[in-house]
């Protein structure tokens, strides 16, 4: 790979949100936004080799997007203009592309968390925009869309063409939200940043377990959204949960780049003035009554760190807070991941009945941690046959290499075929 192409992938990986949210300001269309960054990037791929990379990749990248969404409003309006029978006067105009004013973009300070509120309209249904949100402001793949949402990559596509197909046929307008309408619009926002989270967290495909820039990425917008909305209690529950979650980053592999359970993490490394800061959010969230699931999943993976050791975990309040959290969001994600504090607390072979149950979930057909959760249960009540089925069911789920590479060394732990 020559040094432009890695500069284009680096500000790709870095930058596309951040151009993306630029253009789209100037071309008020996605589709054309998303074309002429696309456009953009190509062009960078040339001009980098001959040029050399730019002092601001990203600076470069957005001008180069916005002069060409402009040139091509600019055809359009002219396309129009000599067409005036075949189009309704309304529509004929072209009005100059601007920014929004002072007092809209004010109210979210953020480029790129703009154009999250911006994608969470409330007239799309709730799965689009968090489809649409994490494929284009985001820029997850679209087949790693999928797996967040638990869905097929053929369902998502078309879910991510519907929600644009609705935009442009409903004429919804790019424009920042007013303060007024961002609280309606926050439980998508608060989502979208905990599945973008959650994708740096744990990548769903590719070689590394951690897709860094995604995590801080989420990370920087729960930081901001905490400052924009520092009375919504729900905000600081999902900054609690990303900051004790994110705690155990450097340790969650080994120097191999193998994935570590969590028993098996050097808890001395783990980031004390995160877990101090998350403490006090989730403290500040429970006092406020009616925690929602943010901050409920924020008090679990709190309770998880502040043991000494993995075998002092208090399992049967972990237990007590999943039953919490279940009765505010009755997920089987959150079900299934019971079944882990369930299975110290109250043994595995229980656990295992309430992982069968599960099973018959359809929202749970493709996701690979259930056969996972099975056949460590099976391994422990020494079923290694059916242990082994179960860790072959995972791997076949599993996109991820450093997920694949534990999978596979612990079925090759239990497995007694010749």
């Amino acid at each position: 790979m020559t040094d432009a192409a890695r500069a284009v992938a680096d500000a790709h990986r870095r930058e596309w949100a951040l151009v993306l949210a630029a253009t789209v300001r100037v071309a008020r269309d996605l589709d054309l936004a998303e074309e002429c960054v696309q456009e953009a990037y190509a062009a960078a791929l040339t001009a980098w080799a001959r040029d050399g990379t730019p002092a601001n990749p990203a600076a470069w990248l957005t001008t180069t997007a916005r002069r060409r969404a402009m040139d091509a409003m600019r055809r359009e309006a002219t396309f129009r203009s000599r067409l005036p029978l075949l189009v309704e006067p309304a529509e004929t105009g072209y009005e100059p592309a601007t920014d929004p004013p002072p007092e809209q973009t004010d109210a979210v300070p953020d480029e790129r968390l703009r154009l999250v509120f911006t994608c969470c309209h409330p007239a799309l249904a709730p799965e689009a925009r968090l489809a649409l949100t994490l494929r284009l402001v985001c820029g997850l793949p679209t087949a790693d869309v999928a797996r967040a949402l638990l869905v097929s990559e053929q369902t998502m596509a078309a879910r991510i063409t519907r929600a644009k197909k609705k935009i442009a046929t409903a004429r919804i307008p790019y424009r920042v939200p007013r303060p007024a309408e961002l609280p309606d619009r926050l439980p998508a926002v608060l989502g979208v940043v905990h599945l973008l989270y959650t994708a740096g967290h744990t990548a769903p495909s590719g070689p590394t377990l951690l897709r860094t820039d995604a995590a801080d990425r989420a990370l920087h917008l729960a930081r901001t959204l905490r400052a924009l909305m520092p009375d919504e209690p729900e905000v600081g529950g999902l900054l609690a949960l990303l900051l004790a979650t994110d705690a155990r980053r450097a340790t969650r592999t080994g120097p191999d780049g193998g994935l570590l359970r969590l028993e098996d993490q050097d808890r001395s490394r783990w980031d004390r003035a995160a877990l101090a800061e998350a403490h006090e959010l989730i403290v500040a969230g429970l006092r406020a009554g009616r925690p929602g699931r943010y901050t409920l999943q924020a008090a679990i993976a709190a309770l998880y760190a502040e043991a000494p050791t993995y075998d002092e975990t208090d399992w049967q309040q972990l237990v007590t807070l999943y039953d919490r959290l279940l009765a505010v969001w009755p997920s089987p994600v959150v079900a299934l991941n019971r079944t882990v504090p369930v299975s110290m607390a109250s043994g595995p072979a229980v656990a295992l009945a309430l992982v069968d149950e599960l099973a018959a979930d359809p929202r749970l057909a493709r996701y690979p941690y259930l056969p996972a959760v099975r056949a460590d249960l099976l391994r422990r009540l020494d079923r290694p046959a059916e242990a082994a089925l179960a860790y072959r069911d995972a791997l076949a789920r599993t996109d991820n290499d450093a997920e694949r590479g534990f999978l596979a060394a612990r079925l090759a732990e239990v497995d007694i075929e010749p």
